[in-house]
């Protein structure tokens, strides 16, 4: 399978009678699609940006639908929209409730399963750690060093120029994982 990387070659493009199927696009901008006379049985699209804009289906804004079927699978999760310190402060131990569960419900030998190219348990944990690091230790603290070294950062970084230096190159365990998150949440 040929793979494109770093490429602005499609950007507008037409395709006519052309087969997608079983493509993968990963970190990818597909802003401004328009897709007309489609096969889309099966698409799958998980994107964090998804409730910043619009996804329209025949004419339908699906982004608000979406976000109140995640509501109700995830008690808890509108309020991250919380606009008080008293709501903000509720969704933190909802939040903190629901990883709570997570981490005690995962058999042991499934914390570095990797399910459809996603990260691990252990890799997500980490990556909790970088961000509460970034945003927290560096952004409100001004922490001269922020990051712990067993912080994961995002996929591509290192091509993108940032320091890999300051984190550790093997994998640690995952009770050490667990220590330093719980320091983190403190």
């Amino acid at each position: 399978m040929t793979t494109y990387s770093g490429t602005k070659e499609f950007e507008g493009a037409t395709f006519v009678k052309a087969s997608f199927k079983g493509a993968t696009l990963r970190f990818s901008d597909v802003s401004g699609v328009t897709m007309r006379s489609v096969d889309v049985d099966g698409l799958d699209i998980d994107s964090h940006d998804l409730f910043f804009g619009s996804l329209f289906v025949n004419g339908v804004d699906v982004v608000p639908l979406v976000d109140a079927e995640l509501n109700r699978q995830f008690p808890g999760r509108e309020l991250a929209k919380a606009q008080t310190p008293e709501g903000l402060r509720e969704g933190w131990v909802a939040v903190q409730s629901a990883w709570q569960t997570t981490v005690a419900d995962t058999p042991p030998d499934l914390v570095d399963a990797h399910v459809e190219d996603e990260w691990s348990l252990a890799q997500t944990l980490r990556h909790l750690i970088l961000a509460t690091d970034a945003w927290l230790r560096g952004g409100i603290l001004r922490t001269q060093q922020p990051f712990h070294e067993i912080g994961q950062i995002f996929t591509g970084a290192d091509e993108m120029g940032f320091d890999m230096s300051i984190f550790r190159v093997d994998p640690p365990v995952y009770e050490e994982i667990l220590a330093v998150r719980a320091e983190r949440q403190r």
